[in-house]
């Protein structure tokens, strides 16, 4: 559900909605939710200073009812 909520929300924020993806990966410490975007859309979901990831962050984190979900952006460029 986590996903989706989040796939929801990127896809809303970039120019290119249907080159967003979610994935899910059972990590050390916990749940992540890994971001793949277009490579022009990076900024658009990192956001000034950081804000708009910070912003989905706190809403997943809600979404998560006192869960650990952490949420990552990945840059495909590297």
């Amino acid at each position: 559900m986590l996903d989706r909520a989040l796939t929801h929300l990127v896809k809303e924020i970039v120019e290119h909605p249907d080159e967003v993806s979610v994935t899910p990966v059972e990590g050390p410490r916990g749940d992540v939710l890994e971001i793949r975007v277009h490579p022009d859309d990076l900024g658009r979901v990192i956001g000034r200073g950081g804000r708009t990831a910070k912003a989905l962050r706190a809403v997943i984190g809600a979404l998560a009812k006192g869960g650990r979900v952490r949420v990552d952006v990945v840059d495909q460029d590297s």
